[in-house]
């Protein structure tokens, strides 16, 4: 291959342009990212950065050294509009057209859109977020109660500012995290004073002079001063609507990341591996790996098998995730303490079990006992599938 184009500047497409060169690959790459800014941590945005407790430059996941090491053209601040896959181009919305033997799409995801209501997805939509919310106290109204809408929240009452969260499920991170441990985190929203309303969805909002009504599904109105979404996300694939490619709720890929061409390849939020669609971080920095090996051999050679990770910051406690939960898991707590008011002072670790096996686990401020665990799962599923 004498040139190979990464689509999409973030996570993902930073780990692919380092696997393409650390595997031997030394022809024309080129980057192209619809955000003017070079690659940075999207996590921090709800947590330090909406605080104020940290900048931009802490964001940075690579630098001008690094950028310069890789050898890439970086195109950004411009967006792909098409993929010709037989005459293997890609088309930018200023007119220009990349021809590309090999190309890698990571164009992520987007926020699900609610009109009248902030999102917070991107660095542009974090910093119009952190003004408003420097203001003074307000009324916030978050809408959803998933990982965004949670530390959100979280960073809003920091603040100090009034808030309340909504979320449409009868427990926040229900399919997630299932009912008991769901519970667990409606205690943490609570025992910091935010109002956690559950069950009820929003069905419209309204201007009425400076504030905003919140129409509720159940007849209630609520006011705020700033309503933000956490409603999901929508994978990126607009821009390929036209091409070969297969596409539901993602590009569909192989279990190596691999499209029906051999030639494209896609990792990260946008991908959808094998049937499943995994909006986690380990998925954008563990596949590129097997993606990168497979584009560059033109078949399928080696499959990413990650145990699914993450992890959320939320009133001041740590929750971290391993593993697949499925309704009807057994879980135990294993470690610390938990009672109906929430996680103990020492937090604590439980463990998911199926037919008597552990297939997830979960700890709230344990991060030692949590990462043996996650890594005891590992090797289970490793030795499972090999």
């Amino acid at each position: 291959m004498r040139t190979v184009t990464i689509v999409g500047a973030s996570l993902a497409g930073l780990y692919a342009a380092r696997e393409l060169r650390a595997q031997g690959y030394d022809g024309r790459l080129v980057v192209v990212g619809d955000e003017p800014h070079p690659p940075y941590d999207r996590p921090p945005l709800s947590k330090d950065f909406l605080t104020g407790r940290a900048d931009e430059d802490r964001l940075a996941l690579t630098d001008a050294e690094e950028r310069a090491g890789l050898d890439a053209e970086w195109l950004l601040g411009v967006r792909a509009r098409g993929l010709d896959t037989a005459a293997r181009t890609v088309l930018l919305e200023d007119g220009r057209t990349l021809a590309t033997d090999g190309l890698v799409i990571a164009t992520g995801a987007k926020a699900r859109p609610l009109p009248g209501a902030h999102a917070l997805r991107t660095l542009d939509d974090a910093r119009a977020l952190r003004t408003r919310l420097t203001g003074g106290p307000r009324q916030v109204v978050v809408i959803g109660g998933g990982f965004i809408g949670a530390e959100t929240a979280a960073s809003c009452a920091a603040l100090g500012h009034d808030v309340t969260v909504l979320e449409a499920a009868p427990l926040p991170l229900l399919p997630q995290l299932g009912p008991r441990m769901a519970a667990v985190c409606a205690t943490l929203h609570r025992r910091a004073g935010v109002r956690l309303r559950t069950g009820t969805g929003v069905t419209g909002l309204r201007r009425t002079g400076a504030a905003t009504a919140v129409d509720l599904a159940d007849g209630h109105t609520l006011s705020a001063d700033i309503v933000i979404a956490g409603i999901g996300a929508v994978p990126n694939t607009a821009w390929l609507a036209g091409s070969t490619l297969a596409l539901g709720d993602g590009v569909l890929c192989d279990e190596g990341c691999v499209t029906a061409t051999p030639q494209v390849v896609a990792v990260g939020d946008v991908a959808r591996v094998g049937g499943v669609r995994a909006e986690h971080w380990t998925s954008a920095t563990e596949q590129p790996r097997a993606a990168v090996t497979n584009l560059l051999a033109g078949r399928t050679l080696a499959t990413p098998r990650p145990v699914p990770y993450f992890w959320s910051d939320q009133y001041g406690s740590r929750i971290q995730f391993a593993g697949r939960y499925r309704p009807g898991d057994t879980v135990r707590v294993t470690e610390g303490e938990l009672t109906d008011e929430g996680p103990g002072d020492g937090g604590f670790l439980a463990r998911y079990e199926r037919e008597g096996t552990t297939v997830a686990v979960l700890a709230v401020d344990r991060p030692r006992p949590f990462t043996r665990a996650r890594r005891e799962l590992g090797r289970a599923v490793e030795t499972a599938t090999t």
